[in-house]
């Protein structure tokens, strides 16, 4: 198992809190995975298991006033800013109480008062939601930053090097951050880019550029603090990329067979949690009896939040009116 990188300077209760968000994407995402294969859960499910260091320790700088941009495999992102377990679980099982009210599902929750502006389905959209959020936070003056986050594949998409660019240009408070899980569906970067790190990039757009390993929770909090203060300062955006790796397959039900059976357990030995449990209790930092403390309480909070989805009611057939641009009803009964 690889050694995580030095922490200096970074506080104790901060490595603490880092820890618990990756517990609450672990236990909530295993959750997922297991009630999607009963068929509790319609729709599909994107999972972030194997990823969890990147959006706990990037959104652990952040506060309620920033905002963060987010892609289908959204669930780590949400919770790491501060979603509440019990609506997020209440979407997926498409019930009312839901954060779209059931109507979102996996792939669109989204809290505003928390600056989630929404996950979605499109791939690269959450870059020009970015532009958007980062140019009201400029023209209105105030400190807010806002995080996209998204995956290697949206990278060869137009949307990335337009955000970049004007967010260059006009020095926008953004902070790119590009999960490289090392694949677009079922398609290695080795096939979709000629380049090894999607970091590169950023020189296009005279930005800072930096790859850091996305298993390591320490390195990505230190790479994130850095551009998110300067972005703070108004010095313009960064691009940040964490090579990481999905343990499942694209989605639950994808078996993964274009994944190399060598490769997959390779990264598995370098699954974040564990390392960063490792490295907790090393440094003195946390006590494994804290840990199994912890883990028990995650896994209470997730039992809540499926009797709270499993005993919450579904929604009314006129709803489906409601929250639409539209008010048409002829010919629905």
């Amino acid at each position: 198992m690889e050694k995580i990188k030095e922490r200096k300077g970074i506080e104790n209760t901060t490595l603490v809190n880092i820890y618990d968000k990756m517990l609450k994407i672990r236990a909530f995402e295993n959750m997922a995975k297991d009630n999607f294969a009963e068929g509790k859960i319609p729709g599909f499910v994107h999972l972030y298991i194997g990823e969890e260091a990147i959006s706990s320790a990037v959104c652990e700088n952040l506060t309620d006033a920033d905002y963060i941009t987010s892609t289908h495999r959204g669930h780590g992102h949400i919770i790491a800013k501060g979603g509440e377990l019990k609506y997020m679980t209440a979407e997926l099982f498409g019930k009312a109480t839901g954060y779209c009210k059931g109507k979102g599902g996996s792939m669109h929750i989204a809290d505003a008062t928390k600056g989630i502006l929404g996950a979605n389905g499109i791939v690269g959209a959450g870059h020009d939601i970015a532009l958007g959020a980062g140019m009201s936070a400029q023209y209105r003056g105030t400190d807010q930053v806002c995080v996209c986050f998204f995956g290697d594949d949206s990278t060869n998409q137009g949307t990335f090097h337009e955000s970049l660019n004007m967010a260059s240009v006009w020095k926008l408070p953004i902070v790119y951050v590009c999960e490289n899980n090392g694949y677009g569906i079922s398609t290695s970067q080795k096939r979709h880019q000629n380049i090894k790190d999607i970091s590169v990039r950023a020189k296009a757009y005279n930005m800072p550029g930096v790859t850091v390993d996305g298993n390591d929770a320490v390195a990505i909090y230190k790479a994130a603090s850095e551009a998110i203060q300067r972005a703070r300062k108004g010095d313009g955006p960064t691009l940040i990329e964490c090579k990481t790796y999905r343990q499942r397959g694209h989605f639950e039900g994808d078996p993964a067979p274009y994944k190399p059976k060598e490769e997959q357990e390779a990264w598995i030995k370098k699954d974040p949690i564990p390392r960063f449990e490792k490295y907790l209790v090393e440094n003195k930092v946390i006590s494994e009896d804290k840990i199994d403390k912890m883990k028990e309480s995650v896994d209470e909070q997730i039992k809540a939040a499926v009797d709270f989805a499993m005993n919450s009611p579904e929604p009314e057939l006129n709803s489906v009116f409601e929250d639409v641009y539209s008010d048409i009803k002829e010919g629905v009964e």
